[in-house]
């Protein structure tokens, strides 16, 4: 085991928010896994490892179904961040079996392979006319303009929300995530529990009517779910319900954007990509592994584990790098080259195990629907000015990516 302090692995810092990858080489070169004090938590880098762990029944997204904060050693959230976690605690990303598996059984039904492909039509439209509105314009933001609409309206149309209150869901969605960064401050932690009320209020006043006059949409598919017997409580259903719509477009946002920052910057790839379009599922997948949009999970250690002689005890937090993962020479060669026609690519940006990503095969076509439709209807796309990017560590992204048709 090797301290972390003294490498190029800082998040907070800006040179290292621009390219964190050359940092995690250094990390994996030190070891399995390394102590990083300014957060608390063990940082794995590699992917053999990350991708265990998270199959790992030792580890969990939460310990309150087997210890009390005091019993693991931990202290209770501070009062006034009550809502955030009773929101962000009841829904299946940071649930443990038994309630994640009865929670994920009646959700998933909704996410079968048939029920997802039933969408593709009114994506690939949707996507189209969002494309065509920037061709027009000539130009414009390719994040308000594309890469935010369209998962937006798909995942709030799958739910049923209206369409004249889906403004109110990225702002909703951006406060909240703000939480997941690392060692989040008071005014991030005062937003996300603003957001955390409004949105919870929301969604009760959308459950009431569905319950009064259900639809055909998902939040009346989760008022009448049940299996043998089980059926989700109204907690349950509001913190379901933002947890499909947070994580139904922020991994979705912030691949496209990241995805054609990458591809301006690497204009052979691109010239290669628009001259041949069947390259679309394989760079889909390359550009989520080149440039990951998650690039850290965080598990709790529900019981001492070992890694590489080191043990790390129970009560621990263990941060899976996701981003270093991807770059891992062990398992992708030349990692740090994008290649679009890279077939062998195992990567987690979706996760693994009972946690992975239910939405990934709906993510997959909305990433390749608007990729499709830019390289067909705008086949001069060019950057029209170098991004900005979002402070923000574990959720990778731009503010803008500014695009004109030259």
């Amino acid at each position: 085991m090797a301290p972390a302090a003294d490498l190029a692995f800082d998040p907070w810092d800006p040179a290292f928010l621009a390219d964190p990858y050359p940092a995690y080489a250094e990390l994996r070169a030190r070891g399995r896994v390394l102590r990083y004090e300014p957060t608390d938590q063990w940082l794995v880098p590699h992917h053999a490892d990350v991708s265990a762990l998270l199959r790992d029944r030792r580890l969990g997204r939460t310990y309150q179904h087997r210890f009390s904060h005091e019993e693991f050693g931990r202290g209770a959230p501070p009062a006034g961040h009550e809502p955030f976690h009773t929101l962000n605690d009841h829904g299946m990303l940071d649930l443990e079996p038994p309630d994640h598996t009865r929670i994920r059984r009646l959700v998933s039904k909704a996410f079968t392979p048939r029920t997802v492909e039933r969408l593709k039509p009114y994506v690939v439209g949707l996507a189209g006319e969002l494309v065509a509105g920037l061709v027009d314009a000539g130009g414009g933001d390719l994040l308000a303009d594309i890469a935010e609409p369209l998962p937006v309206a798909v995942i709030a149309e799958m739910l049923g929300i209206p369409e004249a209150d889906r403004g109110l869901l990225r702002p909703w969605s951006a406060d909240i995530c703000g939480m997941y960064e690392l060692n989040p401050g008071e005014e991030t932690a005062a937003r996300a529990v603003r957001a955390s009320v409004e949105f919870s209020a929301y969604l009760r006043e959308l459950i009431a009517e569905r319950r009064e006059e259900p639809g055909e949409d998902l939040i009346s598919g989760l008022i009448a779910a049940h299996d043998g017997g089980d059926r989700l409580s109204e907690q349950e259903m509001i913190s379901t319900a933002v947890l499909l719509l947070n994580a139904g477009h922020e991994a979705t946002v912030n691949a496209t954007v990241n995805g054609w920052w990458a591809l301006f910057r690497h204009p052979g790839q691109l010239a290669a990509l628009r001259a041949d379009h069947s390259l679309v599922p394989t760079a889909v997948e390359e550009l989520m592994r080149y440039d990951t949009p998650l690039q850290l999970f965080e598990r709790w250690v529900l019981d001492d584990i070992e890694i590489d002689g080191t043990t790390i005890p129970r009560g621990s937090e263990v941060a899976l790098l996701f981003g270093s993962a991807n770059h891992d020479p062990e398992v992708f060669a030349d990692p740090g080259r994008l290649d679009l026609t890279r077939v062998d690519n195992p990567h987690i940006s979706f996760s693994a195990g009972i946690h992975y990503c239910i939405g990934a095969p709906l993510a997959r076509i909305e990433l390749a629907a608007s990729m499709t439709a830019l390289l067909e209807r705008a086949p001069t796309l060019t950057l029209a000015a170098d991004p900005e990017r979002r402070p923000n560590f574990v959720i990778r992204g731009l503010k803008g990516l500014s695009v004109d048709m030259r």
